[in-house]
């Protein structure tokens, strides 16, 4: 399906969808929400698409936050409507989909940016990249789960540091307080991304769902993330690529997965 401002590209089981809104630094609005979140989902429900990497178009910028013009005139309701919306169709959707998701982050990634990125399974910046939720320079506050996920992988004093100053940090301090997974020149952005999912790609897509199931049930309010473990752990036990990872394991083969 064609968009007006998400591209994407699927080349070799790995799915690039590209935020192309270049003159506006990639910034979200909802229109460009709606696309991404319809993509995502498209890219999950096709068994051809083994891993999705995000990226921004250009060298400037991920995604430069939202498209403040859109909100700037909204009532309360209207303000919470947004940030409810928002995080059910794209960010809440990105973080659970059972397909793993890699965050090529290039350039700047601020506010609502740095919620995607955060969304996404795994992160990697370019050298280049600045990272921040400046919202509250506005008089608002990050809406798109930025307060839950940035305290969840930088920890509470980091995150509230960053959120009160409304400043950024550069890729290798972002990378210091665990805010990204690794940090690399912006041409090797994408090809170590690529490297990263080929890595992934070599595993049972079963169990990648799996996994992230399990890991995100950790951090769900009333969720016992040990007891969704034993769940998922034994559900596996039922699928066609257990069968077929133990089988080629002990015929010192490699596998080749069913998927999912």
């Amino acid at each position: 399906m064609a968009y007006e401002n998400v591209l994407t590209h699927l080349e070799n089981g790995i799915l690039t969808i590209t935020i192309n809104r270049p003159s506006k630094l990639n910034a979200l609005n909802r229109a460009t929400i709606a696309e991404l979140s319809d993509a995502f989902g498209a890219a999950d429900a096709d068994a051809a698409v083994q891993v999705i990497i995000v990226t921004g178009s250009g060298e400037k910028a991920f995604v430069a936050g939202a498209d403040i013009a859109e909100f700037a005139d909204f009532s309360v309701e209207e303000g919470k409507a947004l940030s409810a919306n928002g995080q059910k169709t794209l960010f809440d959707k990105v973080e659970q989909l059972g397909t793993p998701v890699i965050a090529a982050v290039n350039g700047f990634a601020l506010g609502g940016g740095l919620e995607l990125a955060m969304s996404a399974h795994v992160r990697v910046a370019s050298d280049n990249a600045r990272l921040g939720l400046p919202e509250v320079s506005l008089g608002v506050i990050p809406g798109y789960g930025g307060t839950q996920r940035l305290a969840q992988l930088a920890g509470k004093g980091r995150a509230l540091e960053l959120v009160l100053t409304g400043g950024m940090v550069g890729a290798e301090e972002a990378h210091r307080i665990g805010l990204v997974n690794h940090v690399t020149s912006l041409e090797e952005l994408l090809p170590f991304c690529q490297k990263m999912a080929g890595k992934m790609m070599k595993n049972s897509p079963v169990a990648l769902a799996s996994a992230i199931r399990a890991v995100n049930a950790g951090f769900t309010d009333g969720v016992n993330g040990y007891q969704s473990e034993i769940d998922e752990f034994g559900r596996c036990f039922g699928t066609e690529d257990f069968k077929e990872g133990t089988t080629a394991f002990l015929e010192k083969r490699k596998a080749n997965f069913p998927g999912r």
